[in-house]
């Protein structure tokens, strides 16, 4: 919600929280006073119109301090006639805080209010839910601590204690991890040349001789001793002219 008031001959826009300088006001700082003239109010989508000024609404504003504005330079010269004038001035101003903008019977101060208060139930609620959160997080953290520091000391304690007596089956285990003997490698296949060796070599098979043929009926058998193993020998065959 905002306005347009009219003070000293000059017309501003204003709203709640608005500080601004106006002309002089025959006021005391930290008084409040009301100003009448108001020209213009909206609120939101709604807006009244004065004609001059809006018969129900007001604007109500604090007395900050009473101030001077910045100096201004009056010069006048006219020329041929030597004649100069230089002044300063700084005007006197009254500097006010807005504290309400009223409508019929709507403030903007009580509706400022509602807004605080709800922002400030709001921010509340959010501070007790942190601090509960930081609550369980905070027990959260010694409960693993605990745990933690009680998983160290059952490390630990295996360490203090005296050394166990080795146990019954440790020689069957230690025979069991034994490393088992290295192999030895297969001899290597001696090459042909040298395998001439007589000692080595192997015995030639005999040659095969063929079996004898049986001789006919009619000649004589051969008694001649020869050696054995070697074939008889062939007679020639009997033709008709030996007969």
């Amino acid at each position: 919600m905002y306005a347009v008031i009219q003070t000293g001959g000059k017309q501003y826009r204003v709203e709640l929280g608005t500080e601004l300088e106006v002309e002089l006001l025959d006021v005391e700082p930290g008084q409040e006073i009301n100003l009448d003239r108001v020209l213009l109010v909206v609120d939101g989508d709604r807006s009244a119109v004065g004609q001059p000024v809006v018969a129900d609404a007001a604007v109500s504003a604090r007395v900050l301090r009473q101030d001077r504005g910045e100096k201004t330079i009056s010069f006048k010269y006219r020329p041929k006639a030597r004649r100069r004038v230089k002044k300063g001035h700084r005007q006197e101003l009254t500097v006010l805080k807005i504290t309400d903008v009223r409508l019929g019977a709507k403030s903007a101060a009580e509706e400022a209010r509602e807004a605080e208060s709800a922002a400030e139930g709001e921010r509340d609620k959010v501070a007790k839910a942190a601090a509960r959160q930081a609550a369980e997080d905070a027990a959260l953290a010694e409960k693993l601590k605990a745990r933690t520091a009680a998983a160290a000391a059952a490390e630990a304690e295996p360490k203090t204690k005296s050394p166990k007596a080795p146990a019954k089956d440790a020689p069957a285990k230690a025979a069991r991890t034994k490393t088992p003997p290295a192999k030895s490698a297969p001899p290597k296949a001696e090459s042909p040349a040298k395998a001439t060796s007589p000692a080595k070599a192997e015995p030639k098979a005999a040659p095969k001789v063929a079996p004898a043929k049986a001789a006919p009926k009619t000649a004589k058998a051969d008694t001649t001793d020869k050696p054995a193993g070697e074939a008889p020998a062939k007679r020639p065959a009997r033709t008709k002219k030996d007969e």
